[in-house]
């Protein structure tokens, strides 16, 4: 090892000694890294007794990723080895955050669903640091809340800044990038400064879909969901938001709601015109029903949605249902009275039945005539065509049965017709009879209002008829449907829906008149604003 008797170590010994090859210690020993101690006559390099463990220093820094002028810097003592060790950590968290990134939205790409040219934006949106993501979108609430005096649903919005996880996976890769093109839309902005312009000029709490409010957030949140499950347990339960059923739940949630509408401090207060009502009535559900029309943004609902999925926390529930069945309830009910549990009605069951087997038997007869180039047709139902009135048909017949077995659908979208339109309506239609039977639906009461089950199917009674008459319109038949049990049936509905006002949302468009001499199934569909 030490050949020439100096004590010194040829580069060959310390390759052998360290395991490091001869090219490598050269190298570094011309990096000022591994300086020899002396050199032999002809030149030869010689290393000192303390060369293997610098040269095991170096090579564990190398290792590690320290670059040669930190190495250098160690060995010189010009800076510590802590030092050097914390700012290699910081560079390389820059390194794994940068490779994390183009693992994300090469995981995106290959997942699939991403055009060629939103590769680059996407790029771009991943390789930026969580101030720069958190600056586009508070760049953008600045923009569209410039000048309006909603400090607090200002700050509310920027404490919801989102930002991408360490590691985000391809869905909340596409929500950032989609929610990044979302806040440059101009509606997207006007939207906000319109919530921004309302919550300033009514103050306090606004109950919104997703639960945030200008005060008030916990009871904001508790008013909020209590809505969401009072509507769609009532759609669950078949009650129309015109009909004295829905008395009872918006007067709920009324109450629930006033107490977040509490005056602010009386420098804060709003104008005169606007404070807030301290009990139920007409003022309160106005303005109630005013919030909800507010609110209903539905580019701000999908920024939500999408902040959500980026940033990986739980969607909010989805309000379409809710707040159109909540919104129609308190256009029908601007005043509160008291429930008249009259109204209900006491139909006998077993005639309700009977009426049910008439009606799909009249009915059936008209989607027996249907064939596959009528379902484009137009009907004298809103902007239905046959194919979506017989979709809804077969709905009503699917969502009583289901309310009968107390499992209660929530697929009303789908398509429940398939390819065989009158399969899928006799099929639905004896499963609801079988159901009504074999439950007892017709001797029950039905959701917190205990709602006879008689008066539900009774309902979906007057529901088929009325839209076995629209169909009936299309096809160019006659419409005089179901003689034996068409004039009770309209009666059925008065009883139901005659104090119920004609609103939007509701069930029924305002009530026409029937021609001389009509058949009850004509007056039926006058009564509930058909032009018979």
């Amino acid at each position: 090892m030490y050949e020439d008797g100096t004590g010194l170590l040829s580069i060959g010994a310390l390759s052998r000694l360290t395991g490091v090859s001869v090219k490598t210690i050269r190298n570094w020993s011309d990096q000022d890294l591994l300086p020899p101690a002396a050199r032999t006559p002809a030149g030869y390099r010689r290393y000192g007794p303390d060369a293997p463990a610098r040269l095991e220093i170096v090579r564990s820094l190398r290792d590690l990723g320290v670059g040669t002028a930190a190495i250098r810097a160690v060995l010189h003592r010009e800076r510590t080895l802590a030092d050097t060790a914390a700012r290699s950590a910081d560079a390389l968290d820059a390194q794994i955050a940068a490779l994390r990134a183009q693992r994300a939205v090469l995981r995106a790409l290959a997942a699939g669903g991403t055009a060629a040219e939103e590769l680059p934006q996407m790029t771009r949106l991943a390789r930026l640091t969580a101030e720069e993501r958190r600056r586009i979108v508070a760049d953008v609430i600045d923009d569209a809340l410039d000048g309006v005096p909603a400090p607090a649903y200002r700050s509310g919005l920027l404490a919801a800044t989102p930002d991408l996880p360490d590691d985000p996976t391809p869905d909340q890769l596409h929500a950032w990038n989609e929610l990044a093109l979302l806040v440059r839309d101009p509606e997207f902005r006007a939207a906000l400064r319109r919530l921004a312009v309302y919550s300033a000029r009514t103050a306090p709490g606004t109950p919104v879909p997703d639960g945030r409010s200008a005060s008030d957030t916990g009871a904001a949140e508790r008013v909020a969901a209590l809505m969401h499950a009072r509507a769609e347990a009532a759609v669950a339960d078949g009650i129309a938001p015109d009909s004295p059923a829905a008395e009872p739940i918006v007067a709920e949630l009324v109450a629930a709601w006033l107490p977040t509408q509490k005056a602010p401090p009386a420098e804060d207060a709003p104008p005169a015109e606007h404070a807030p009502p301290a009990e139920d009535g007409p003022a309160a559900r106005t303005r109630l029903l005013e919030q909800l029309e507010t609110v209903a943004e539905p580019l701000v609902a999908r920024y939500w949605r999408l902040l959500c999925t980026a940033t990986g926390r739980p969607a909010p529930p989805r309000w379409e249902t809710a707040g159109a069945w909540t919104a129609a309830a308190l256009r029908a009910h601007r005043t509160p009275v008291p429930v008249d549990r009259a109204a209900f009605g006491t139909p006998d069951p077993e005639r309700v039945l009977y009426a049910y087997q008439r009606v799909v038997h009249a009915v059936g007869a008209l989607v027996a005539q249907v064939r596959p180039a009528d379902l484009a047709r137009p009907t004298p139902c809103a902007d239905w065509t046959v194919r979506e009135l017989l979709d809804h048909m077969v709905w009503e017949s699917l969502m009583v049965t289901s309310i009968a077995e107390g499992t209660p659908r929530t697929d009303h979208t789908a398509d429940h017709l398939g390819d065989d339109h009158r399969a899928a309506f006799e099929e639905s239609a004896r499963a609801a009879l079988a159901a009504f039977r074999s439950s007892g639906m017709t001797e029950r009461t039905f959701g917190p209002h205990e709602a006879p089950g008689a008066l539900l199917v009774q309902q979906v009674v007057v529901e088929l008829l009325a839209h076995g008459w629209d169909l009936a319109r299309a096809l160019g038949a006659p419409t005089a449907l179901a003689p034996e049990v068409a004039e009770e049936t309209l009666a059925a509905a008065r009883r139901i829906y005659g104090a119920a006002p004609r609103t939007e949302g509701g069930s029924f468009a305002p009530e026409r008149p029937a021609p001389p001499g009509a058949a009850a199934a004509d007056r039926l569909a006058a009564f509930l604003g058909r032009e018979a």
